[in-house]
Protein backbone atom coordinates (compact mmCIF):
# COMPACT_ATOMS: atom_id res chain seq x y z
CA UNK A 1 0.00 0.00 0.00
CA UNK A 2 1.11 3.74 -0.41
CA UNK A 3 1.61 4.20 2.95
CA UNK A 4 3.97 1.92 3.88
CA UNK A 5 5.78 2.90 0.96
CA UNK A 6 6.09 6.72 2.46
CA UNK A 7 7.16 5.37 5.78
CA UNK A 8 9.59 3.38 4.77
CA UNK A 9 11.36 7.19 3.45
CA UNK A 10 11.68 7.68 7.82
CA UNK A 11 11.42 4.50 9.54
CA UNK A 12 14.18 2.64 7.66
CA UNK A 13 17.72 3.80 6.82
CA UNK A 14 18.42 5.49 3.87
CA UNK A 15 21.34 4.15 0.96
CA UNK A 16 21.44 6.41 -1.42
CA UNK A 17 22.59 6.67 -4.96
CA UNK A 18 23.30 9.63 -7.65
CA UNK A 19 21.29 8.81 -11.40
CA UNK A 20 23.78 6.56 -13.05
CA UNK A 21 25.58 5.04 -10.25
CA UNK A 22 27.15 1.93 -10.58
CA UNK A 23 25.83 -0.82 -8.50
CA UNK A 24 29.70 -1.52 -6.89
CA UNK A 25 30.70 0.89 -5.12
CA UNK A 26 34.41 1.68 -3.83
CA UNK A 27 35.59 0.17 -0.83
CA UNK A 28 38.09 3.60 -0.14
CA UNK A 29 37.14 5.77 2.48
CA UNK A 30 38.27 9.67 1.45
CA UNK A 31 38.22 11.64 4.36
CA UNK A 32 38.12 14.42 2.20
CA UNK A 33 35.03 13.59 0.28
CA UNK A 34 33.51 13.89 4.47
CA UNK A 35 34.68 17.09 4.51
CA UNK A 36 33.47 18.10 1.47
CA UNK A 37 29.44 16.88 2.41
CA UNK A 38 30.08 18.68 6.01
CA UNK A 39 30.87 22.11 4.12
CA UNK A 40 27.96 21.54 1.54
CA UNK A 41 25.84 20.38 4.45
CA UNK A 42 26.62 23.49 6.07
CA UNK A 43 26.46 25.85 3.03
CA UNK A 44 22.69 24.95 2.28
CA UNK A 45 20.17 26.24 4.19
CA UNK A 46 17.25 25.38 2.08
CA UNK A 47 16.51 23.28 -0.62
CA UNK A 48 13.67 22.54 -3.02
CA UNK A 49 13.36 19.70 -5.32
CA UNK A 50 11.50 17.05 -6.92
CA UNK A 51 11.28 13.38 -6.52
CA UNK A 52 10.54 10.31 -7.40
CA UNK A 53 10.44 6.94 -4.76
CA UNK A 54 10.85 3.79 -5.69
CA UNK A 55 10.11 0.63 -3.48
CA UNK A 56 11.89 -2.83 -3.99
CA UNK A 57 8.96 -4.28 -6.32
CA UNK A 58 9.45 -1.26 -8.53
CA UNK A 59 6.58 1.24 -7.41
CA UNK A 60 7.10 4.72 -7.46
CA UNK A 61 5.45 7.51 -5.46
CA UNK A 62 6.30 11.42 -6.42
CA UNK A 63 6.03 15.03 -5.10
CA UNK A 64 8.31 17.78 -4.32
CA UNK A 65 10.41 17.74 -0.92
CA UNK A 66 11.46 21.11 0.74
CA UNK A 67 14.36 21.28 3.42
CA UNK A 68 15.32 23.84 6.08
CA UNK A 69 18.16 23.48 7.95
CA UNK A 70 18.19 22.80 11.20
CA UNK A 71 15.83 19.78 11.48
CA UNK A 72 12.94 20.77 9.27
CA UNK A 73 11.72 18.50 5.97
CA UNK A 74 8.33 18.36 4.17
CA UNK A 75 7.81 15.46 1.48
CA UNK A 76 4.85 16.42 -0.27
CA UNK A 77 2.82 13.74 -2.15
CA UNK A 78 0.74 16.28 -4.20
CA UNK A 79 -1.73 14.25 -5.89
CA UNK A 80 0.20 10.39 -5.82
CA UNK A 81 -1.12 9.83 -2.48
CA UNK A 82 -3.26 11.70 0.39
CA UNK A 83 -0.14 11.70 2.86
CA UNK A 84 3.05 14.04 4.19
CA UNK A 85 5.76 13.38 5.76
CA UNK A 86 6.37 16.41 8.01
CA UNK A 87 9.97 17.20 10.04
CA UNK A 88 9.43 20.25 12.42
CA UNK A 89 12.93 20.31 13.61
CA UNK A 90 12.07 17.90 16.36
CA UNK A 91 10.46 14.77 15.47
CA UNK A 92 9.27 13.55 12.07
CA UNK A 93 5.28 13.03 11.39
CA UNK A 94 4.02 10.59 8.84
CA UNK A 95 0.60 11.92 8.20
CA UNK A 96 -1.97 9.36 6.49
CA UNK A 97 -5.22 11.40 5.80
CA UNK A 98 -6.58 8.13 3.90
CA UNK A 99 -6.71 6.39 7.35
CA UNK A 100 -6.91 9.54 9.75
CA UNK A 101 -4.31 8.36 11.31
CA UNK A 102 -0.33 10.14 12.17
CA UNK A 103 2.97 8.41 13.16
CA UNK A 104 6.10 10.51 14.92
CA UNK A 105 9.84 9.59 15.11
CA UNK A 106 12.39 11.53 16.94
CA UNK A 107 14.41 13.08 14.31
CA UNK A 108 17.61 11.28 15.35
CA UNK A 109 16.29 8.28 15.32
CA UNK A 110 15.72 8.66 11.39
CA UNK A 111 18.06 8.00 8.71
CA UNK A 112 16.95 11.59 7.09
CA UNK A 113 18.95 13.26 10.40
CA UNK A 114 21.76 13.22 7.89
CA UNK A 115 20.37 15.61 6.05
CA UNK A 116 19.22 17.60 8.57
CA UNK A 117 21.62 18.41 10.95
CA UNK A 118 24.95 20.61 9.52
CA UNK A 119 26.75 20.52 12.87
CA UNK A 120 27.36 16.64 13.37
CA UNK A 121 30.61 15.27 12.75
CA UNK A 122 29.96 12.89 9.99
CA UNK A 123 33.29 10.60 10.69
CA UNK A 124 31.97 9.24 13.81
CA UNK A 125 29.05 7.41 11.48
CA UNK A 126 29.66 7.69 7.67
CA UNK A 127 31.90 6.83 5.46
CA UNK A 128 32.85 7.78 1.73
CA UNK A 129 32.63 4.82 -0.71
CA UNK A 130 33.30 6.59 -3.72
CA UNK A 131 35.34 10.30 -4.42
CA UNK A 132 36.19 10.66 -8.44
CA UNK A 133 35.33 13.90 -10.90
CA UNK A 134 32.14 12.92 -11.57
CA UNK A 135 30.61 11.50 -8.11
CA UNK A 136 30.33 11.27 -4.41
CA UNK A 137 28.90 8.26 -2.65
CA UNK A 138 28.50 8.78 2.05
CA UNK A 139 27.57 5.86 3.42
CA UNK A 140 26.16 6.28 6.86
CA UNK A 141 25.00 3.59 9.48
CA UNK A 142 24.72 3.40 13.10
CA UNK A 143 26.65 0.75 14.40
CA UNK A 144 25.24 0.33 17.56
CA UNK A 145 22.21 -0.11 15.91
CA UNK A 146 22.48 -2.00 12.80
CA UNK A 147 18.78 -2.97 12.43
CA UNK A 148 18.27 0.70 11.28
CA UNK A 149 20.17 -0.87 8.35
CA UNK A 150 21.92 1.60 5.66
CA UNK A 151 22.04 4.97 4.44
CA UNK A 152 24.15 6.14 1.13
CA UNK A 153 23.93 9.80 -0.57
CA UNK A 154 25.03 10.55 -3.93
CA UNK A 155 26.07 13.85 -4.94
CA UNK A 156 26.91 14.61 -8.42
CA UNK A 157 30.67 16.60 -8.39
CA UNK A 158 29.26 20.05 -10.48
CA UNK A 159 31.56 23.36 -9.73
CA UNK A 160 28.84 26.11 -9.07
CA UNK A 161 26.94 23.45 -6.44
CA UNK A 162 27.25 24.12 -2.84
CA UNK A 163 30.53 22.87 -1.85
CA UNK A 164 30.83 21.52 -5.75
CA UNK A 165 27.95 19.39 -4.77
CA UNK A 166 24.57 18.56 -5.66
CA UNK A 167 22.39 16.00 -3.86
CA UNK A 168 20.88 13.32 -6.44
CA UNK A 169 19.14 10.93 -4.49
CA UNK A 170 20.12 8.16 -1.82
CA UNK A 171 18.44 4.75 -1.68
CA UNK A 172 17.68 3.35 2.02
CA UNK A 173 18.84 -0.70 2.86
CA UNK A 174 16.83 -2.22 5.84
CA UNK A 175 17.74 -5.08 8.15
CA UNK A 176 15.79 -7.63 6.00
CA UNK A 177 17.56 -5.98 2.86
CA UNK A 178 14.45 -4.06 1.46
CA UNK A 179 15.94 -1.14 -0.74
CA UNK A 180 14.03 2.34 -0.93
CA UNK A 181 15.62 4.59 -3.88
CA UNK A 182 14.75 8.88 -3.59
CA UNK A 183 15.65 10.50 -6.93
CA UNK A 184 15.84 13.84 -7.05
CA UNK A 185 15.23 16.84 -9.99
CA UNK A 186 15.03 20.55 -10.24
CA UNK A 187 17.51 20.90 -6.79
CA UNK A 188 17.12 24.51 -6.02
CA UNK A 189 19.37 25.66 -2.73
CA UNK A 190 18.91 28.54 -0.20
CA UNK A 191 15.76 30.07 -1.86
CA UNK A 192 13.33 31.47 0.84
CA UNK A 193 11.28 28.71 2.42
CA UNK A 194 8.65 29.99 5.64
CA UNK A 195 8.05 28.10 8.55
CA UNK A 196 4.99 27.18 7.66
CA UNK A 197 5.11 24.69 4.92
CA UNK A 198 6.52 22.32 7.87
CA UNK A 199 3.45 22.10 9.58
CA UNK A 200 0.08 20.20 8.71
CA UNK A 201 -3.64 19.27 8.98
CA UNK A 202 -4.31 17.36 11.70
CA UNK A 203 -5.71 13.87 10.19
CA UNK A 204 -8.97 14.03 12.84
CA UNK A 205 -10.98 12.78 10.33
CA UNK A 206 -10.89 11.10 6.69
CA UNK A 207 -10.73 12.97 3.83
CA UNK A 208 -8.50 15.46 1.38
CA UNK A 209 -5.80 17.48 2.99
CA UNK A 210 -6.56 21.46 3.29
Amino acid sequence: MQRFRALALVAAPLALAAAALPAALSAQAAPAGLAQVQAHLRAVETMTAGFAQTDRRGRTLSGTLTIKRPGRIRFDYGRSANMLIVGDGRALTFVDYEVGQRQRWPINDSPLSVLLNPSQDLSRFARVTRNDAQVLLLEARDPRRREFGTITLGFAKVANGPAGLILQGWNTRDAQNNLTTVRLSNQRFNVPVADSAFTYRNPARRGPRR
